[in-house]
């Protein structure tokens, strides 16, 4: 009679057991790989072993061999960025917390054994909570939507990690052509402090104008002295970015950033893009599904909210000395006992409302998170395009119509002074201004292209920076060598 209830426990726990997920090889990275490919083209690699350490390093190595695009650096972090791994690592965690809410509850063995005298009593108990078990589906939900949030906030920090590499790609690359083009305004400068000298020997130039020409020369230098030093912090970003060490830190870069593109993108539908797209909103959404979902196993359970299966099988052992015709004699007796009990709590007290309330309030919280997230995606998708669009219309009015007409200046102003038309002064503040005008330009193009990164972001997930703010600071730096004479 005892054999039923045990077969359909068993018959129950196997239906449980079936509908358990298992681990996946990579730590349930797949998803994340597949966007990872579909937004950016690019794969991503989990480090767990010697092998797959190697073949990162060796794709790392044959990319940084050649010159670095901003493809290929993206690539290169992916592959080597420990950062990400670890965010991989987390998303393993999450994988191990989910599956495991999808087991059932394991049983509780309790024995115990009491002596004394002539007497002996094994008692043994197995304990199952019965209340986990029946809501194991809803608990198994639940903890699917958390898991699926948790690889979409993965998916955002490898799409953060490409947004930021590509944006001090081009930092670093254009603080490599400020180096270089001041470079080159100083060797002019410098043969022109030492054409004055020559005709301040001669007498053709007087002490004051050779002063001029001098302090210009100087000036420069110390302009490209502060240039020299953003060049080393940008390239040093860079390498924390991409993650490398050693002589891997010997990676090139191009001369010069990329030429604008002929077009730009079009604005149509970039907030509904956003807002289909984002893997941020994913993730938040996903938190939404669990928080209903534990909201609505709150409801169910605010009544009784703990109840514990518990088979017990007692087995007692006595003896007892009676008097027989050969004399005093040991009867034993044995007998084992079994049966069921349920215990269950009730919260008398409140009677499930805290409970209820605390769900409640959790659910709105996120309710609330994800209604803010979408109004900023909005925001931040609309401001994203005003800076991209803007960048590429003052990067194009530099490169068409500014630096041209410098230049137009600078050889007109060469030719008036070598005919002694204008004194030193008007040749080194024409001078001055077109070497601030290239400057500008460069950093014009370096925003453009900042702009364009952030852009994909607002749209996709990943983050935007304050480009515009580096840009105002390296122009303010270098204004007061303009107007300091």
């Amino acid at each position: 009679m005892a054999r039923g209830p045990q077969l359909a426990s068993l018959a129950l726990l196997s239906g449980m057991l079936s509908g358990c997920v298992g681990l996946s090889p990579d730590g349930g990275l797949s998803p994340v790989a597949g966007l990872t490919r579909a937004e950016l083209g690019k794969d991503v690699v989990k480090v767990a072993d010697d092998a797959s350490a190697g073949e990162a390093q060796r794709r790392a190595a044959e990319l940084l061999r050649r010159p670095l695009t901003p493809d290929s650096a993206v690539q290169v972090a992916l592959l080597k960025n420990r950062g990400l791994q670890a965010s991989f690592n987390e998303l393993g965690v999450s994988e191990a917390a989910y599956v495991k809410a999808t087991l059932p509850p394991s049983p509780r063995v309790s024995l115990s054994r009491i002596g004394g005298g002539l007497e002996l009593e094994v008692e043994r108990q197995v304990l199952v909570g019965l209340f986990d078990l029946l809501t194991l589906p809803a608990r198994a939900a639940v903890a699917e939507q958390r898991f699926r949030a948790a690889q979409f906030r993965t998916a955002e920090a490898v799409l953060r990690l490409a947004a930021e590499t590509r944006r001090q790609y081009y930092r670093t690359v254009a603080a490599n052509q400020r180096v270089a083009f001041m470079q080159q305004a100083l060797g002019t400068a410098a043969a022109a402090s030492e054409l004055a000298t020559q005709l301040g020997e001669t007498g053709a130039l007087n002490k004051l104008e050779q002063a001029r020409e001098h302090a210009f020369y100087q000036e420069l230098g110390a302009q490209l002295a502060r240039a020299r030093i953003d060049q080393q912090v940008e390239r040093e970003r860079l390498i924390r970015q991409l993650g490398v060490w050693g002589p891997d830190i010997d990676f090139r870069l191009p001369s010069a950033l990329p030429s604008l593109p002929p077009s730009v993108a079009s604005a149509r539908d970039i907030e509904k893009r956003a807002l289909e797209k984002r893997v941020d909103l994913q993730a938040l959404r996903h938190d939404l599904d669990a928080t209903a979902g534990q909201y609505r196993l709150a409801n169910a359970t605010r009544f009784v909210s703990d109840i514990e299966l518990v088979g017990r099988s007692t087995y007692d052992r006595s003896k007892t000395v009676v008097e027989g015709p050969d004399g005093p004699q040991l009867e034993r007796d044995k007998a084992t006992k079994r049966g069921l009990e349920v215990e269950f709590q009730i919260p008398i007290f409140d009677f499930g409302a805290t409970g209820v309330r605390s769900a409640e309030q959790t659910y709105m919280a996120a309710a609330n998170r994800l209604a803010e997230r979408a109004v900023n995606a909005r925001s931040e998708a609309r401001e994203a395009y005003l800076r991209y669009r803007g960048h590429y219309d003052l990067a194009r009015q530099y490169q068409g119509r500014v630096l041209p007409l410098q230049k137009t200046i600078q050889d007109q102003s060469l030719l008036q002074y070598s005919g002694m038309l204008v004194d030193v002064t008007t040749l080194i503040t024409d001078a001055r201004a077109r070497i601030l005008s290239n400057v500008d330009a460069i950093n014009a193009r370096r925003d453009f292209w900042i702009a364009a990164t952030d852009l994909k972001a607002a749209l996709v997930g990943g983050g935007v920076s304050g480009a515009d703010a580096g840009g105002a600071a390296e122009t303010a730096s270098a204004a007061p060598a303009a107007g300091g004479h």
